[in-house]
């Protein structure tokens, strides 16, 4: 195992590593042993064979991916940290400042509860690190601090008994219960006094509406008890009082809500068998057969203020004063005279069995006036953590209930273990980008509590816990505690780790047998990321091998054309693409989870497909699920991308705050990641995305500067600076790049044949002023559904064009009628002016699906080629088909590119000859086939 590092260090040595000469080729090993040096201080894991790039080594220039950029960044700088902050000072127990919850999936009202919130603040964090990283602006690394800090905070709350919140009062100072802290006010089991009169009177200032939060319960459980709630379910105020449940209640109801947010006094009275409940002061209810008092109760187990017998009734939120207990009935008068006085100013005086005022501005203890001593303590509902550690927005409960769990319920439990991963991830992140020690510390307390808690349990419940739809989710938490690990050392952290290994996955996977019909996609796919990085940290092959196959399983098996993947979250059977569209395809965290998958395995293995992946996915789905408008409250990010006939997307998906907008808000901004990668030991360069954009080598001493507009621009111009330094520039070719791909150095052509779907090596000895050019013509061709040869999709080099039409039905479209040599049906498009990677086909334009717009737009479409026809010659023949979809020229034309004319009539007169020998074709017919094919025109 690798000592411990610090960032600091790692940057330190990075300085050092920058600093010495470029060394040749020549001197192998000085240079390996130099490369050794760095990479151990960069901390690559040795089985990297690439390694990346930072965001601060990688600056974007003029482009899409500048402008998408630019927009959430603004984002960033606009909205408020402490919304974010807010649920979790709540769970902490402390003020929090009249922030409001963000809403949706991060506040108590979303949905499920709430039970995933705290991840959104983890997304927000990954997004101020990496904007930070990649612009350098303080603004950024200053909300990390403010956010960090309050963590910190609320963790050192989370450690303590609960204290009280001071606010201003009715008459002096009030105790606040923030909705989301899940605290209560406990009372000795003495404080009713068996008393055979009663009157109970407070202060109160509800500040949300559920309906049976408790004002106060005495009980023993859901059978014997007294209580009074803000609100029942007509919104009203109830008291009830029972010695045989729910049904044997007797009630005093109110007539009118209690108004949110302002001070209200209720007082219950209870003597000679008759009830009232007042309301500021007036008399709003009275039972004249309630004949239970507190002597029939006997001595309660449960005396609380805000908290009910019920398990699921919720909490009280609000603030309290002036809590008294009279062991009589106060008169009408007497009440009323509580309205503009305390008690102990008023002619009632405090009351004889409690009184409790409030005042108490610090500690977790409420001394009883009433002269019994019946101190009242301060407490959670659920006690405190179980370990230092913990850090979250809401109580450990979920993480309790998840371990006894059998089945899905996101009520009550919704992955608990993904939303600590993306809080835990988030403060690495913060840690990388300004070295700020309490995130590192934060994230390292984090899972000394997990290990704490997940290492007590047996394997089988580990198994059972991950194999839970939904409330086993974990994301890529083993990433990050590997990520952790590298910088700890510590072994509990690598344990951890492996507490995370759903073995009948990882086997399936690892055996190469697709077990993934019926999973939920983004629960799985960023478990591999984190399985590979297991492998870096343990040397286990079965953790690789794994995530090698399930790639496989995923691309193309399970891909859309735009890169993405699962249908309402969901995958299905192998090869099912055409059967699964729908409204609700390709959800946007997948494209983010494949792309994180897809460059970790690269670093391993660096097979062109995880790139032309990377590409397609980035350059389509990722770029288009960003709408293209500013807005400081919401990223404006899609959740699920439909491709069904004229969908129009969602920027604003559900209620807000979501997964994919914050996995939208952190790809925004991390663009450049991938635009380049080093060879471990620094002998090459890899340019795997043709972005404009400037690296930084500092180990070699290099700066590239890359000139493009790409993807409006076919090709792309690299231009040196720095020192002298000898390695290998390999460009990626991308699968696409049918039509040629030409390089030049200093306007010299390189020799070689570039191959499709490859790198294509520049040996030399670079010096600044050196000027490298690719050009790589882009041509049109359709991309077929895998179940489905008549459902396609259409590219123009790596951009994916949608059909921008409000119908709701397949549009029918025919391409084959200008097929030139090459097979490129470019010819069919007409592009518009002003408007680059805009056409017009059949009276419809066609637009990049980058291009974040509200337009009805068509991913997919029927290919209809009813006639054959060549060169705009038609033979006079009805295109026929096989059972399966693919027709007459499809066939002809999967022989393409064609080096002239000749070998396109061959391959006709080959085609024409099986499909008569098959029965599909008369020879009448085949001949005037052959015949149009020979006298037709064709572009190259």
């Amino acid at each position: 195992m690798a000592p411990p590092f610090s960032r600091r260090s790692l940057l330190q040595a990075a300085t050092l590593a920058a600093a010495v000469p470029a060394l040749s080729r020549t001197t192998t090993g000085r240079a390996e042993a130099a490369a050794a040096v760095t990479a151990a201080a960069v901390g690559v894991p040795s089985a990297w064979t690439v390694r990346p790039f930072g965001l601060e080594e990688v600056s974007l220039g003029q482009g899409v991916f500048a402008d998408k950029r630019k927009l959430m960044l603004d984002h960033a700088r606009g909205y408020d940290v402490n919304r974010l902050l807010q649920v979790f000072r709540a769970n902490a127990g402390l003020a929090t400042g009249g922030a409001v919850a963000p809403g949706g999936w991060e506040g108590l009202d979303g949905e499920a509860n709430g039970n995933l919130r705290g991840h959104y603040t983890g997304h927000f964090l990954t997004m101020l690190a990496q904007a930070y990283r990649g612009t350098k602006e303080q603004v950024f690394a200053d909300r990390i601090g403010t956010m960090v800090g309050a963590l910190t905070e609320v963790r050192a709350a989370l450690r303590r008994e609960p204290a009280v919140l001071g606010v201003p009062g009715k008459f002096g100072t009030g105790a606040d219960q923030v909705r989301g802290s899940y605290q209560y006010v406990d009372l000795p089991s003495a404080v009713l006094g068996g008393a055979p009169a009663i009157t109970l009177s407070v202060w109160v200032r509800p500040t949300h509406d559920a309906a049976w939060a408790r004002i106060f319960d005495f009980g023993d459980d859901t059978s014997r008890y007294l209580y009074l709630a803000a609100r029942n379910q007509a919104g009203v105020p109830r008291f009830a009082v029972t010695t045989s449940g729910a049904g044997g209640e007797q009630a005093l109801n109110g007539t009118a809500a209690l108004p949110l947010n302002q001070w209200s006094h209720l007082a219950v009275t209870i003597a000679d068998g008759a009830g009232t409940l007042y309301v500021n002061g007036t008399a709003v209810a009275r039972n004249t057969a309630m004949s239970l008092t507190p002597a029939a109760l006997g001595t309660l187990k449960n005396n609380w203020l805000g908290r009910s017998n019920y398990a699921a009734d919720p909490v009280f939120a609000g603030a309290f004063e002036e809590f008294n207990v009279f062991s009589r009935a106060l008169t009408a008068a007497e009440v009323a005279e509580l309205q503009s006085r305390r008690a102990s100013d008023a002619s009632t005086g405090r009351g004889d069995l409690a009184s409790y005022a409030f005042d108490e501005t610090a500690g977790g203890t409420f001394e009883d006036a009433s002269g019994r001593g019946l101190t009242a303590v301060l407490r959670r509902t659920w006690d405190g953590p179980s370990h230092p550690g913990f850090l979250a927005a809401y109580p450990e409960t979920q993480f309790i209930d998840l371990e006894s769990r059998t089945s899905s319920d996101y009520t009550k439990v919704w992955a608990p273990y993904y939303t600590a991963h993306k809080i835990l991830r988030g403060l690495l992140d913060a840690y990388t980008a300004t070295d700020d020690d309490r995130a590192l510390d934060l994230a390292s307390g984090m899972c000394d509590w997990m290990y704490a808690r997940l290492s007590k349990l047996p394997e089988a419940t580990l198994q059972r816990m991950w194999g839970i739809f939904s409330s086993g989710e974990f994301g890529g938490i083993v990433e990050a505690i590997c990520d952790l690990h590298a910088i700890t050392g510590k072994a509990e952290h690598l344990a951890l780790a492996r507490l995370f290994d759903l073995d009948r996955l990882i086997d399936a996977c690892a055996a190469d047998t697709d077990i993934l019909d019926g999973l939920h996609a983004n629960q799985h796919i960023p478990i591999f990321t984190g399985y590979v990085r297991l492998h870096d940290e343990t040397g286990e092959e079965r953790y690789l091998d794994s995530a090698k196959n399930f790639w496989d399983m995923v691309v193309p098996h399970r891909m859309y054309g735009i890169g993405g993947t699962s249908t309402q979250e969901f995958w299905k059977a192998r090869d099912v693409i055409a059967g699964t569209i729908g409204a609700t395809t390709a959800e946007t965290c997948c494209a983010y989870n494949m792309l994180k998958l897809s460059r970790t395995l690269f670093f391993h293995e660096q097979d062109p497909k995880y790139m032309d992946y990377y590409e397609r996915a980035l350059y389509n789905q990722v770029l288009g699920s960003k709408q293209d408008k500013p807005d400081a409250e919401k990223p404006l990010v899609t959740y699920f991308i439909g491709l069904t006939p004229g969908h129009v997307r969602d920027y604003t998906p559900k209620q807000g705050t979501t997964c994919c907008e914050g996995t939208g808000m952190e790809s925004a901004t991390k663009y450049q990641d991938s635009v380049y990668f080093a060879k471990s030991d620094g002998s090459a360069l890899y340019v795997n995305l043709y972005s404009a954009s400037t690296l930084t080598w500092a180990e070699r001493g290099v700066t590239v500067t890359q000139t493009t507009r790409f993807p409006q621009e076919q090709g792309s111009t690299l231009a040196f600076g720095g020192r002298s330094a000898s390695f290998t520039l390999r460009l990626r070719v991308p699968s696409w790049a049918t039509a040629g791909f030409r390089v030049t150095v200093n306007g010299r052509a390189v020799s070689g044949t570039p191959q499709p779907g490859s790198y294509f090596d520049v040996s030399r000895s670079w010096r600044a002023g050196d000027t490298v050019r690719i050009s790589m013509p882009f041509r049109t061709r359709v991309e077929k559904a895998l179940d489905d040869a008549s459902l396609q999709t259409l590219f123009h080099g790596p951009v994916n064009l949608v059909a921008r039409d409000a119908a709701t039905e397949y549009l029918k479209v025919g391409l084959y009628r200008g097929a030139g040599l090459s097979g490129d049906l470019s010819s069919a498009l007409t592009p518009v002016a002003g408007k680059p990677l805009h056409f017009t086909l059949d009276g419809t334009e066609w637009a990049p699906f980058a291009e974040g717009t509200e337009d009805p737009t068509h991913a997919y479409f029927r290919r209809t080629e009813p006639r054959v026809v060549f060169g705009g010659r038609d033979a006079g023949v009805t295109n026929p088909a096989k059972s399966g979809g693919t027709t007459l020229l499809d066939e002809i034309w999967a022989g393409a590119p064609f080096r002239n004319k000749g070998a396109l009539v061959a391959r006709v007169r080959a085609t024409v000859d099986a499909w008569v020998s098959a029965g599909l074709l008369v020879r009448a017919d085949a001949d005037k086939v052959v015949a149009t094919a020979g006298t037709a025109s064709y572009r190259p």
